[in-house]
């Protein structure tokens, strides 16, 4: 009998204390006692693991005791139950997501609307947040009419961040709306691709829909290929569909404004850095306060933007995060059937593109661990 009792008390606490039991999900009343650090915008499994494997190998140098709070729409089109499951299967207890399921359409999200208290309580209890790339905006939200080339596939996740950059910085949608950021101006916010786009959009900016039709009149793939390198944004070799290892990004040059942040970053070399890219569309018309740092080398698309107002807001049109860039040891299929595959750090070391992403993420670190 004994035995018995120990065994059952043994299995008791092995199903008791599953990492799936964590407690992943919190409501937006929780928020100012968990207090997040960081702030991450669709939070995808691969977003998530993203994120840790920057902090994890200290590319992305920040403080162990790092809190972070996914945020997404449950309406959006991504299956979010992935990462609440990868989360607790993981036994990750410094992240914890939010899912916000209010009513959001081009018509309420530049101005007060039923999300308007979470994005408050999330602005006043943490330190910086991180808009990821993706899909196309709707060009609904911007005021034009859907291009043919213009991909539409996750409304809610566009309406969520739009509303939610639009009440951290303004727009010229509204001039006497005051945006969060006027209370802490020194907030941390970084877009990246889509990331950057949604900030321009937010503020009132507009999109190019198709890079190479509208800038290049270009109609097919193969005149995209009679272009030299700087001119690619995207992997246009995954169209062929010929080896489906391809590598989703390219890798492309940027210039940046003289003795900007960026030029600091490289360590204000004569080298302009290559990055990953992947992308069709660009900024086109600015929106209030966004001013571009950087450029494609033809000075045709902006490649990274500021804000005038507050001096932590960046955005960048490239992909700083990709973890293949900072392995040495992964050969990146580029082309169809490829068989030497160099590594991003051979084809592209120090200057040429290594130092300057590094450089980057050293930035926003130290940006983070600052008292705002």
């Amino acid at each position: 009998m004994k035995r018995f009792f120990e065994l059952t008390i043994v299995v008791f606490l092995l199903f008791a204390c599953k990492p799936s039991d964590i407690k992943v999900c919190i409501e937006p009343d929780d928020i100012a006692d968990f207090q997040p650090t960081i702030v991450l915008m669709h939070p995808t499994v691969k977003n998530i693991e993203t994120f840790q494997k920057l902090t994890g190998d200290s590319i992305f140098p920040v403080s162990n005791g790092i809190k972070v709070l996914g945020i997404y729409h449950k309406k959006g089109s991504y299956n979010y139950d992935q990462s609440i499951e990868f989360i607790g299967d993981q036994g990750i207890t410094n992240i914890k997501l939010i899912g916000l399921n209010e009513t959001l359409s081009p018509e309420n999200i530049y101005m007060q609307n039923d999300a308007s208290s979470t994005f408050k309580e999330i602005f006043e209890n943490s330190k910086g947040i991180i808009f990821f790339g993706g899909p196309d905006i709707p060009p609904a939200t911007y005021g034009e009419s859907t291009g043919l080339l213009t991909e539409i596939t996750d409304v809610h996740r566009h309406y969520l961040e739009l509303s939610f950059l639009y009440h951290l910085l303004g727009g010229s949608q509204d001039s006497l709306f005051t945006p969060l950021l006027q209370a802490n101006p020194d907030y941390n916010i970084l877009g990246i691709c889509l990331g950057m786009q949604s900030m321009n959009v937010a503020t009132g900016g507009t999109m190019i829909q198709d890079i190479p039709t509208e800038l290049y009149g270009c109609t097919t793939v193969e005149d995209i290929f009679r272009f030299e390198d700087n001119k690619r944004h995207r992997n246009y070799n995954t169209n062929y569909g010929l080896d489906d290892e391809l590598i989703w990004g390219y890798f492309h040059q940027i210039k940046y404004v003289k003795n900007s942040l960026l030029d600091s970053l490289n360590n204000f070399s004569n080298e302009f850095p290559n990055v990953w890219s992947s992308h069709h569309q660009a900024i086109e018309t600015l929106g209030k306060g966004i001013v571009p740092i950087a450029w494609s080398m033809d000075g045709k698309i902006i490649e990274a933007v500021l804000h005038s107002d507050y001096p932590n807001v960046i955005g960048l049109q490239f992909h700083p995060e990709v973890p293949s860039i900072y392995d040495k040891d992964y050969g990146l299929p580029i082309e169809p059937f490829q068989t030497e595959k160099k590594s991003f750090i051979e084809m592209f070391p120090v200057e040429k593109g290594e130092d300057f992403h590094r450089a980057f993420w050293h930035f926003f670190g130290d940006k983070l661990k600052k008292k705002n």
